[in-house]
């Protein structure tokens, strides 16, 4: 099996690469989709935010306000640390867990996880190759500001959060430029 981390910078384009690696045979495993199911009402991760940030984080629906959530955590990086710290182990672990089974499964696939935080986590070193998605901070922030409904501040926060693209390229085997 063929492992390729598949990162880059938020509103870079890192979702439509993944599908199209899906599309030409790629066993795709998702991270974000990883950790909205670690969030879900009742489950550890869902838990551990309750705790950490107060009942007031949950809609009526019994699910974690993401909106609010997000505007706390990038707009202060302790708090944001400590999310990570209470997520990223749990979505790890789910990772890893399917890692496994699709080796078992299929030995010669190629997978392909997206993970928009692979360096900040330090996975790098797990994966046999690492895909970058790059595109320049102008539409990047375009691409946030139209997906998300922000303003351009909260557009600039999220984005000031991550590490910088060109750092990130630095660790890259493949870049995918994606203006």
């Amino acid at each position: 099996m063929l492992s390729a981390g598949l990162t880059g910078g938020i509103a870079s384009g890192k979702s439509l690469a993944a599908k199209l690696f899906q599309k030409l045979g790629a066993y795709l495993i998702d991270a974000d989709a990883i950790s909205l199911e670690v969030v879900k009402p009742g489950r550890e991760g869902w838990e551990r935010i309750v705790k950490n940030f107060g009942p007031d984080i949950v809609e009526k629906n019994g699910a974690i306000d993401r909106v609010k959530l997000g505007s706390i955590v990038f707009s202060d990086a302790e708090k944001r640390r400590t999310l990570n710290n209470l997520l990223h182990p749990l979505i790890i672990e789910k990772i890893n867990k399917e890692l496994k089974h699709v080796a078992v499964r299929n030995p010669f696939c190629i997978v392909v996880v997206e993970m928009p935080l692979l360096f900040e986590c330090g996975l790098q070193k797990d994966f046999d190759k690492i895909v970058v998605v790059s595109a320049d901070r102008g539409t990047q922030k375009k691409r946030l500001m139209e997906r998300n409904g922000l303003k351009e501040k909260e557009a600039e926060e999220r984005l000031n959060s991550q590490m910088d693209l060109n750092e990130k390229k630095k660790f890259a085997d493949y870049i995918i430029e994606n203006n």
